[in-house]
């Protein structure tokens, strides 16, 4: 492993062109797009069967910006693509400083509001200063209903939890949620599971982190809740193992050109998994994460043979 975690940017200027293996480029990732489905897959929510598109969008850092001409061009352009190619849930939070805002000043100048699934969370401690954040998070989306809302890292979860249904039975959300973003929380996370009950969980998982794999994504396939998975690049640690190394020439047996679909189709292979979420503010990036959502997946074989080769490099 290497001393500190790359992103997928600084890997890209590691590898240069040389390795045109591990990340596309645009015309590359149109023309892979145009020769498979352009339908992406998609999977139901089980406590309603609403179906949601397997590849969502992650807003941690990247959309905490100032809507400067450069940022909202860029970003205007991101999250064009993203419904362009099939995606519809976006995940938020009120910790992600101005990401709620962006979302929302985007989605309406761009017209985009009905066609996203508006993931956010409620991270705070008391009902008042719970039910408080959410009416800013409905103001800053610019709605009047929020598809999901999450108690973030479980703050004060049976407080917030029943605010959280009060709302859903008002209307003013649709599903619930509880969400965390490190393994050492998944004990926890199990319990509230369990005692709550929510539609979604959202927790971290990936060949780097693979440990939902154990119990908490049988628990939601036994308790009928819609899985989000958040920190599918190990926060961004699987691209520093990987820098300068070309995908296997197998990968192309899953339908597979880039690092980021080979990590996302790990994921999206597993059943109980209904949606995954990396973050990008690149629209490079989002064109490779959408193709993820294409074509075949691995079986239970090649993903063993996925976490080998990782492992090897």
């Amino acid at each position: 492993m290497p001393g500190r975690n790359l992103t997928r940017r600084e890997a890209s200027r590691l590898i240069g062109a040389g390795a045109a293996g591990l990340l596309l480029h645009i015309p590359t990732l149109r023309a892979q797009a145009a020769t498979q489905s352009s339908s992406m897959l998609a999977r139901a929510i089980p406590s309603l069967g609403e179906k949601l598109p397997v590849i969502g969008l992650g807003t941690w850092n990247v959309f905490d910006v100032n809507l400067t001409p450069e940022n909202r061009t860029q970003l205007a352009e991101v999250m064009s693509l993203f419904v362009k190619r099939g995606g519809r849930v976006v995940d938020s939070s009120p910790m992600y400083g101005r990401a709620e805002g962006v979302i929302g000043e985007l989605a309406a100048k761009l017209g985009l509001r009905d066609s996203l699934f508006i993931a956010t969370k409620v991270w705070t401690a008391g009902k008042e200063a719970g039910i408080a954040m959410m009416e800013r998070s409905m103001d800053r989306f610019r709605t009047k209903r929020i598809d999901l809302m999450q108690v973030h890292n479980l703050v004060d979860v049976e407080t917030q939890m029943s605010s959280l249904r009060e709302w859903k039975t008002k209307g003013r959300i649709r599903y619930t949620g509880i969400t965390h973003s490190q393994a050492r929380g998944f004990y926890e996370v199990e319990r509230i599971m369990r005692s709550q009950k929510p539609d979604f969980v959202q927790i971290n998982y990936s060949i780097m982190e693979p440990e939902a794999a154990q119990r908490i994504l049988p628990l939601a396939q036994e308790l009928r809740m819609a899985v989000i998975i958040n920190r599918p690049f190990g926060g961004g640690g699987l691209f520093g193992r990987v820098a300068a190394k070309s995908l296997p020439p197998w990968a192309a047996e899953i339908d597979c050109r880039s690092w980021a679909q080979f990590f996302l189709k790990w994921i999206v292979a597993h059943p109980v998994v209904t949606c995954v979420i990396p973050a990008t503010n690149n629209p490079q990036h989002i064109e490779d994460n959408m193709a993820a959502g294409l074509g075949r997946l691995p079986d239970a074989k090649m993903r063993q043979r996925m976490i080998a080769f990782v492992s090897s490099l």
